[in-house]
């Protein structure tokens, strides 16, 4: 199994630093990274969040093709409905070539409905907008009019669904599944077969909660304090205009779960015994890759470039022998 890391490029209120470095930092980790033979990069997309989330993975893409020559680099995910299909195609495209033919489009429907508003999006056809948009670039990717086209001919396309209906709509249109859920394995076959395809190319890809450390509970007083603010900001701001607000997250209660409780869970442990989560967790699934997040909520630099070369130097091997 590969492994690859995401990062969402966050600058907390608390934690603040020139924007600058916050992307320089990003762009080195990325480079180490690489060095160290991790996959893949992924990033993330997301639009006035009180910390600048990331709000344009594609731009910071390419700045990461240029700066790196084999590590593949996906957006997990960009928001489908935000984006209109020629310039998509057009933009991805771009990175693609940049790139050497090393870009993965990972597409999600979105759920903040905050954004939507921002956009003027129809949050209602969310659904359908995403299926329309992946039709849409797989057109223009095929037309030999339009030009330039992509190294890869088509670009590889996940869709980030945790649901059985999304799932069922990745099967059906022929993508990836960029998720690391057992119960949506059944609904995403499905799918495959109803869409014409073949139900052995069912690929899956995903995020998972983990931290590696030689010495967890050295790093987890830390590690503990950016997890709680990342799970807290992201309930926070999908809770916008739609209800109360959701109750704080308890980290201790969130690492004794562990990846049993799904987004409110994390592993905070040895490589050893994060492999044996990962082996865990994705037994019986078609997973080709795990990723981990390098920083929890703008952790400091020396935990996260310690974190991915933890991940590098001691849980890949133990992941490639599996």
């Amino acid at each position: 199994m590969d492994v690859g890391i995401i990062l969402d490029a966050r600058n907390p209120p608390g934690w603040r630093r020139p924007w600058p470095e916050v992307y320089g930092f990003a762009l080195d980790v990325v480079a180490e990274a690489e060095r160290l033979g991790i996959s893949s990069v992924w990033l993330s997309e997301h639009h006035r969040f009180t910390d600048g989330y990331l709000s344009q993975p594609l731009t910071l893409a390419a700045a990461v093709a240029a700066r790196t020559r084999s590590i593949r680099i996906g957006t997990g995910v960009l928001v489908a409905p935000f984006h209109h299909p020629v310039h998509l195609a057009e933009q991805a495209t771009l990175v693609d070539i940049l790139s050497g033919g090393r870009l993965d489009l990972g597409l999600g429907a979105g759920r903040r409905q905050r954004e939507f508003e921002l956009f003027g999006a129809d949050y209602a056809r969310r659904y359908d907008l995403t299926d329309e948009l992946i039709r849409r670039l797989r057109e223009q990717w095929a037309d030999p009019a339009v030009l330039p086209a992509p190294v890869q001919g088509d670009i590889p396309l996940w869709l980030g669904y945790y649901g059985p209906k999304g799932a069922r709509r990745a099967g059906r249109l022929g993508a990836g599944l960029l998720a690391l859920e057992p119960d949506i394995l059944p609904p995403y076959l499905d799918g495959l077969r109803e869409g014409g395809h073949d139900p052995s190319s069912a690929r899956m890809k995903g995020t998972l909660a983990l931290y590696a450390s030689d010495d967890p509970e050295r790093d987890w007083p830390v590690v503990a304090k950016h997890w709680a603010y990342k799970t807290d900001s992201y309930a926070q701001h999908y809770a916008e205009g739609v209800g109360e607000p959701p109750p704080p997250v308890d980290p201790e209660a969130a690492r004794a779960g562990g990846l049993g409780a799904h987004a409110q869970g994390i592993v905070c442990d040895t490589p050893e015994r994060i492999a044996e989560q990962v082996l865990a967790a994705t037994r019986g699934l078609p997973a080709q890759e795990v990723i981990f997040w390098a920083s929890f909520g703008a952790m400091p630099d020396e935990l996260v470039m310690r974190h991915v070369q933890t991940i590098a130097a001691k849980v890949r091997p133990l992941l490639a022998m599996a």
